[in-house]
């Protein structure tokens, strides 16, 4: 084989296993929809078995991120990128980070759901909480989506749609300290509410990352702590 096919060869190699570690980013992404999925309706349904089960597949979610963390340090090590190839091995190695501890979230809120299960409020209380929910799950599916596509305008929106998830979340607030006021009775179950809210704030602020690494990618701008206006900006310059 010439030296100028061995070199070809090599660089479609290096293409298809970083195709792969992007494949299995969106995998773990699926997993984690499909844990926060199973919390949140074991949390309104009242479903302690349900709940237990998202608690018992976290493992799933760990052992992935442990897995792609391993394949992106060996890329790293042996093929040396530059430029936007190593941007992207950087960009994977913190979405998968942020993918985990969205697990742990999801994980912490099946807790909850499965100390409620016994001693449910009244439906009314998690009408607000559901809505929360349903918008971070979406938040969570763009970000993935924005990752899948690397497009930058669904990364601006998840900059955006992360601050109307911080509005609904202090009407959680707001809601469940007024019932806790009106019937003190309530409070520890209303805390775990306050904790499940404070949950589903995290993960939609940990989305808004994923978004904030696909810019990173695609600019090679780095839009982290930085001003709603500001990320636009850079995105789009």
């Amino acid at each position: 084989m010439k030296s100028q096919d061995l070199g070809l060869h090599t660089h479609h190699q290096f293409d298809a296993e970083l195709e792969e570690v992007r494949a299995k980013v969106l995998q773990m992404g699926g997993l984690v929809e499909r844990q926060l999925k199973d919390a949140l309706e074991a949390l309104v349904n009242c479903d302690a078995a349900a709940a237990e089960q998202v608690v018992l597949n976290d493992y799933q979610v760990n052992a992935m991120e442990v897995d792609i963390d391993e394949e992106c340090t060996q890329i790293l090590a042996l093929r040396q990128p530059t430029a936007k190839d190593l941007r992207l091995v950087q960009a994977i190695t913190k979405a998968i980070a942020d993918l985990e501890r969205i697990g742990d979230e999801a994980e912490r809120i099946a807790r909850f759901a499965m100390n409620l299960a016994d001693k449910c409020l009244s439906p009314d209380q998690y009408v607000e909480l559901e809505h929360l929910g349903k918008h971070v799950r979406e938040m969570l599916h763009d970000s993935l989506d924005a990752f899948a596509r690397m497009d930058v305008n669904v990364a601006i929106h998840l900059g955006r749609e992360d601050k109307s998830v911080d509005k609904e979340y202090e009407s959680v607030l707001r809601q469940t300290v007024t019932f806790m006021m009106e019937d003190p009775r309530y409070i520890p179950q209303c805390l775990d509410i306050l904790w499940c809210a404070r949950a589903l704030e995290r993960i939609g602020d940990r989305s808004c990352n994923i978004g904030e690494y696909v810019i990173y990618f695609v600019r090679g701008k780095n839009v982290r702590h930085t001003t709603l206006e500001e990320m636009e900006r850079e995105a789009r310059g």
